[in-house]
């Protein structure tokens, strides 16, 4: 049959969050389905103190188109930062400021991916990535992860029947099961592609949002020449500006810089300038620690919840950070079941179908606890037990 529309947007399915979302809009719906932050927590005052700065002091240049790499004084600011808190030299040559991280992914599949190159992604994985590389039409690899981080066997395994352009990792408080990479699981990654051409593209949206445990390496440290990393603003500021940023080696980032060419010329330059000037205003470390503070409360309560109503056959991760954790009924249970009758007691959660490439039916599932309070954490968490107790003794 004729149609209008390329072959490669006719083969990248919805986002399935987004059409669970619509259903989670019901106001006497308690959704933990969306992976939002905590608007409570958004700095509202000093976001406007920001703006009217911008606007008195730099109005007319603020307001002009700008360079395709971002306004050097942000990157900066980022380049120092990852100097300071990490101990990894950045320059600023090598920070591409994109439109939130997830246009970070497109400019990847834009510039490296033909049509049936191999991608490595984590099972279960961030659906974003699957949707963003299936745009390319890849050939997904999955590996699947643990509380250790990435398997390692099945790694070598798949560099060594495949040549994959990239491996794709969320290895701090991983979307969707709140997992971080042990160090050694870190270093032994590092170790399989040191000295291939493989890129590992490191999402660290979440990586500020730690409330237990110790920071980790960065594979940016471990294997420099094969890293991509990944940032936003969007889980410590506010999502709306849509400001994220890429690092790459500088090959990569040459042809990186011409994709976002094509594709919007530069990123909104007026909010590059607000979020700036919030930054140097303002102490975000103590922001930080307010947002982990919040969240590691909602986290501690919604796993309380989850004792106190959830059959003990219901395994969870127990996240140092982030935003998510992640559930598995027994086995031979649907998740996607669960979801149906769930809703039916007015509570929304993600089942685990969406994260994974190639399997249709699953028990897992995942809860969002940032943009909760912590008593509909627990009013939540009793409906949801009871359709879990209804569901496995049906």
């Amino acid at each position: 049959m004729d149609t209008p529309f390329s072959d490669r947007i006719t083969d990248v399915p919805q986002s399935f969050i987004r059409e669970i979302l619509k259903v989670a809009m019901d106001p006497t719906v308690i959704s933990f389905a969306g992976g939002l932050p905590n608007r409570d927590l958004f700095p509202i005052e000093e976001i406007k103190q920001a703006t009217n700065k911008v606007l008195d002091e730099h109005g007319a240049d603020a307001l002009q188109y700008s360079n395709t790499e971002g306004y050097p004084e942000l990157r900066q600011y980022i380049s120092d930062r990852y100097r300071d808190k990490q101990g990894i030299d950045v320059p600023i040559k090598n920070i591409l400021i994109t439109n939130g991280s997830q246009q970070g992914l497109d400019l990847l599949g834009k510039t490296l991916l033909n049509e049936g190159d191999d991608v490595v992604i984590e099972e279960p994985g961030y659906l974003g990535a699957i949707q963003a590389f299936s745009v390319y039409r890849a050939r997904f690899n999955p590996v699947p992860v643990s509380e250790e981080g990435l398997n390692v066997e099945r790694l070598k395994g798949v560099m060594l029947c495949r040549k994959p352009k990239l491996l794709y990792t969320v290895p701090n408080f991983q979307n969707p099961s709140g997992i971080s990479y042990s160090e050694q699981n870190r270093l032994d990654v590092a170790d399989v592609l040191r000295g291939t051409s493989t890129f590992l593209v490191q999402d660290d949206p979440y990586g500020d949002l730690r409330f237990a445990g110790v920071e980790k390496t960065s594979f940016k440290k471990l294997i420099p020449d094969n890293t991509v990393v990944l940032g936003s603003f969007s889980k410590t500021v506010v999502p709306s500006f849509r400001l994220g940023w890429m690092v790459a080696p500088d090959a990569l980032m040459e042809k990186l810089v011409i994709a976002k060419q094509a594709a919007d010329l530069h990123t909104n330059y007026f909010s590059q300038r607000i979020i700036h000037q919030f930054l140097l205003d303002n102490d975000i470390d103590a922001h930080i620690a307010e947002i982990t503070n919040v969240y590691g409360r909602q986290r501690a309560a919604m796993i309380k919840a989850i004792d106190e109503h959830f059959p003990k056959e219901v395994v969870i991760t127990h996240p140092e950070g982030g935003m998510f954790l992640w559930g598995e009924l027994p086995e031979g249970y649907s998740s996607m079941a669960l979801f149906d009758m769930a809703i039916k007691d007015k509570v929304a959660f993600v089942p685990g179908q969406p994260f994974y490439v190639s399997r249709e039916e699953v028990n897992t599932f995942r809860l969002n606890f940032s943009s909760v309070d912590e008593a509909t954490i627990e009013t939540g968490m009793a409906r949801l037990g009871k359709a879990i107790k209804a569901l496995l003794s049906a």
